[in-house]
C-alpha cells in the first residue's frame, strides 16, 4: 500500500538569505543535506520546510487574511516561547490558555508567514 512518509511546506520568500537565517538562528532549524539554487531545505524535529526565493512575490504579511501556514503541536509551549523570545522571534501573541483546551502563542517570519504553537492543557 502507498504511504506518505513525510511532508514539507513550501514557502515563497523575498530574500532567501534573510529567511534562511531566521529559520536557522531564531527558530532552531537545521539545514537538510539537499541543495538546489534558490532554495533552502530545513528541518526542526519532525517539521520540514522548503524556502524558495521569489523576490517579486507579494509578502504573505500583506495578504490581510487570517490564515496560518502552520500549526505546531508542541510539548513545552512556554519553554519554546521563551526560546523564541530570547532569540528575537517575531512574536504575534503570548502563551494563552484557550477555551478549546490548548495553550497557544503565535509568531511570524520576516515575510509574514504566520505560525501558531499549541500544547494541550
Amino acid at each position: 500500500m502507498a504511504e506518505i512518509v513525510n511532508s514539507r511546506c513550501v514557502l515563497a520568500v523575498r530574500d532567501l538569505a534573510v529567511s534562511t537565517r531566521y529559520y536557522l538562528d531564531v527558530l532552531g532549524f537545521q539545514r537538510d543535506p539537499i541543495s538546489a539554487a534558490g532554495w533552502s531545505f530545513l528541518t526542526r524535529d519532525t517539521f520540514r520546510v522548503m524556502l524558495g526565493e521569489c523576490s517579486d512575490e507579494r509578502p504573505a504579511g500583506e495578504l490581510g487574511n487570517h490564515s496560518y501556514f502552520a500549526y505546531w503541536n508542541v510539548e513545552g509551549v512556554d519553554e519554546l516561547f521563551l526560546e523564541f523570545m530570547t532569540k528575537g522571534a517575531l512574536i504575534t501573541s503570548h502563551p494563552t490558555n484557550k477555551p478549546w483546551g490548548l495553550r497557544e502563542f503565535g509568531l511570524s517570519t520576516p515575510d509574514g508567514h504566520r505560525i501558531v504553537c499549541g500544547e494541550l492543557i
